[in-house]
């Protein structure tokens, strides 16, 4: 496997990660198996969070007796201190680890919340003693918002970035990635295939390797998904005039159909959670169905997207990439029922 290093960390990683969401899906030691065939086939680089519901233990199964062979990445929600500290103390515990490669605050996507990080008793105050500790060796932020991206790249504090980058969420490209090279700040592809609107691996795996920084992280659930991204890397990078035009077709198809989770929309006047639901079919195909549909946070979207059945909209023109908000969330409240009611669409 290739390897590419990791900004000023200065860790070599493989070409790609994997992702840490979709392995919640199968049985736990088909998981395994996934996890390890991953390593067998060279991937060094998994990501993930505690907040993907048991993600953690089962890779931390996977990885015994193996852990030297791993750059684990795992993130905190949390901006608080003390809840920060207990969440890294429990990763710890389920990854069977005294130590975590690369700690990252998980979606500070606004600007109030990236500040928040700096109070007084606020997480990186977690992250620098757990630092001083020995027990996390980096510290990295994920983000969907270029703003928030941008201040991290260039404040110094963080060395490695993780935002969405694929070719129809492309905006990355022309700022971003020049800056986190700028500053010898690692930069983690976040849905590389869309979580999950975009299904051919050939066209999203070879587009990001054309940035010779980017590394993609992409959810992993199958041996069959990692052998092909494997072979991949393996291959050549160049992407043929057929592989272009199938590019262009998927933006002309999907450009004003992903949501970018900018938050330009919102605040909704109406309550109603408008960036998760419009990426609801995605987390079909990444949670496991029943563990998703349980969540209080998904129940609470799904009452609150009755207010937009009505509503005049007011958040379509604040959309920068021309959404039509109303009619995808109206599409997903009906995709949602179908679900839930055992009537899958997903393929």
């Amino acid at each position: 496997m290739k390897t590419i290093r990791m900004g000023k960390t200065n860790l070599q990683v493989s070409r790609v990660g994997m992702g840490g969401i979709p392995i919640q899906r199968p049985p736990l030691s088909k998981a395994i198996k996934v996890i390890q065939c991953a390593l067998d086939l060279g991937v060094t680089l998994i990501d993930t969070s505690p907040g993907y519901d048991d993600s953690e233990i089962r890779i931390g199964k996977a990885i015994r007796g193996r852990r030297d062979e791993v750059t684990l990445a795992t993130k905190t929600s949390w901006r608080d201190k003390a809840t920060a500290q207990r969440l890294l103390e429990q990763s710890l515990e389920r990854f069977h680890t005294d130590h975590i490669e690369l700690w990252q605050f998980h979606n500070v996507s606004t600007l109030a919340a990236y500040d928040s990080l700096f109070i007084s008793d606020g997480a990186m105050e977690a992250a620098e003693e757990a630092m001083d500790a020995g027990k996390i060796y980096h510290v990295g932020l994920s983000s969907h918002s270029v703003a928030v991206a941008r201040k991290a790249i260039t404040s110094g504090h963080f060395k490695t970035i993780m935002i969405p980058f694929n070719f129809i969420a492309r905006e990355p490209a022309t700022e971003l990635i020049p800056l986190a090279r700028e500053h010898d700040v690692g930069f983690l592809a976040m849905k590389p295939f869309a979580g999950g609107m975009l299904e051919k691996a050939n066209l999203t795996i070879k587009y990001l390797l054309q940035f010779d920084t980017v590394i993609p992280v992409p959810g992993i659930e199958k041996i069959e998904e990692i052998e092909e991204i494997v072979e991949i890397v393996e291959g050549a990078w160049e992407l043929t005039p057929h592989e272009h035009q199938q590019i262009a077709t998927l933006r002309n198809e999907l450009d004003t159909q992903l949501c970018r989770r900018c938050g330009a929309c919102t605040p909704c006047p109406h309550d109603v959670n408008i960036q998760p639901m419009m990426n609801l079919p995605q987390l079909f195909k990444l949670w496991p169905h029943k563990g998703i549909q349980a969540k209080p946070w998904v129940k609470n979207m799904i009452e609150s997207a009755q207010h937009c059945l009505d509503c005049t909209g007011e958040c379509e023109p604040k959309c920068p990439y021309h959404l039509p908000i109303r009619a995808i969330i109206t599409e997903n409240l009906t995709f949602y029922n179908r679900m839930v009611q055992g009537k899958p669409e997903l393929k």
